[in-house]
């Protein structure tokens, strides 16, 4: 379970997030949606431990991330905007780099590697340089590497960006798969119909607070909406903003 009580963070006269507070609960998808500069990304990126929050709290499952970052870290599997890849390295060899990184060695790092592999549907893949893959096969790899230490929670930052039709179906369905084992999921969008088909839970954030959360279908009733596209823009249009 991820839990963000009160977050703080400003730079210089910008308060990037003014108070935010939300829970993404496991055996869930949860959303957060919010215009450009409305404060997502700081948000992510203080749950990774790379931005330290002025105020507030990050906690991922009950580790506090400005106490334990490395701790907390390893509770969290990180899927990045950008794909970005050691091009020379193959699939396998990008994997297992991750899973070093995460503490997995000998026996017990072999069968990680070869778990999430097999998971990915990435055998075809698994031995060939990652130079020139495509932007699916790419997020494969990227993927894989987020989860190898199979962690509890994930945390995904607009992780459709680029990726075509089939690729963001099979990323799709690869989320409600670890949903459906009790996984807690937490990702920005701004595409509306990934965030209505997906969500169990949306948070919507505007100026750095929290503007709104509730279920797609909450949220609609909420603004009096029948699409959620159009109760987005009813309620960060609000000065104040609702809370479901």
């Amino acid at each position: 379970m991820i839990e963000v009580q009160n977050l703080t963070k400003s730079f210089g006269d910008v308060n990037a997030l003014d108070g935010l507070s939300f829970t993404a609960k496991d055996g869930e998808i949860t959303g957060i949606l919010g215009p450009n500069g409305a404060g997502k990304t700081t948000c992510l990126r203080t749950l990774y431990g790379l931005l330290k929050a002025d105020a507030g709290k990050a906690i991922i499952d009950g580790v506090n991330v400005s106490d334990n970052p490395l701790k907390a870290r390893s509770l969290l599997g990180i899927f990045p905007d950008k794909f970005g890849l050691y091009e020379r390295l193959t699939a396998y060899e990008q994997i297992d780099y991750f899973a070093s990184l995460h503490g997995l060695s000998g026996k017990e790092k072999k069968h990680a590697i070869e778990e999430i592999i097999t998971d990915l549907d990435m055998e075809e893949l698994a031995y060939r340089r990652t130079q020139g893959f495509s932007q699916g096969q790419r997020m494969k790899v990227t993927l894989a590497q987020a989860l190898v230490h199979q962690p509890q929670n994930f945390v995904l930052d607009e992780p459709t960006r680029g990726l075509d039709v089939m690729s963001t179906r099979i990323l799709r369905n690869h989320l409600n798969k670890f949903k459906a084992k009790g996984h807690c999921i937490l990702f920005s969008s701004h595409v509306m119909q990934e965030v209505a088909a997906l969500c169990d839970r949306v948070i919507i954030v505007a100026n750095g607070k929290l503007a709104a959360q509730g279920t797609p279908q909450e949220l609609c009733e909420l603004a009096g909406e029948a699409q959620l596209e159009e109760a987005f823009v009813k309620i960060i249009g609000s000065d104040e903003g609702v809370a479901a």
